[in-house]
């Protein structure tokens, strides 16, 4: 699958923001790691970027995709400069918080009032049912 236009766009715009320079950075392709059996290990289509002034690196492997793993390491690496200078919250950080709310447990009351909620929808379907067999 490759970028769109205008996700490149965007990317260069991001990496404008965070005053990130294709001469500031070292570009390397390595084998990929995971699943993907053979053909990720057998291909250099990961991309390790170096911001050189800042010793910042990101590793991407998303794609099979050397070009397209390019842009996404050039994104992540803007994405992270920003975040230790401006103190942004990254996209990977807000998405991880998310899910910890999500998994937390719910206070005794918000249990009772799911459980309560529940039994009065299953009422209302199981009264549905009772008509329909008239």
């Amino acid at each position: 699958m490759a970028l769109s236009p205008s996700t490149i766009e965007s990317i260069l715009a991001l990496m404008t923001r965070a005053n990130l320079v294709e001469q500031d950075l070292e570009e390397q392709f390595v084998l990929g790691s995971g699943s993907g059996g053979q053909k990720i290990n057998k291909t250099s289509s990961a991309v390790r970027l170096t911001h050189v002034p800042s010793g910042l690196a990101v590793k991407i492997q998303t794609s099979r995709s050397r070009e397209e793993n390019r842009w996404l390491a050039r994104r992540a690496l803007a994405e992270r400069i920003l975040e230790v200078r401006d103190g942004e919250k990254s996209r990977r950080q807000q998405e991880q918080e998310k899910i910890r709310r999500q998994k937390r447990r719910r206070s005794r009351r918000q249990k009772a009032r799911m459980l309560d909620d529940k039994s009065h929808h299953a009422d209302k379907k199981a009264a549905r049912r009772w008509r329909a067999d008239e």
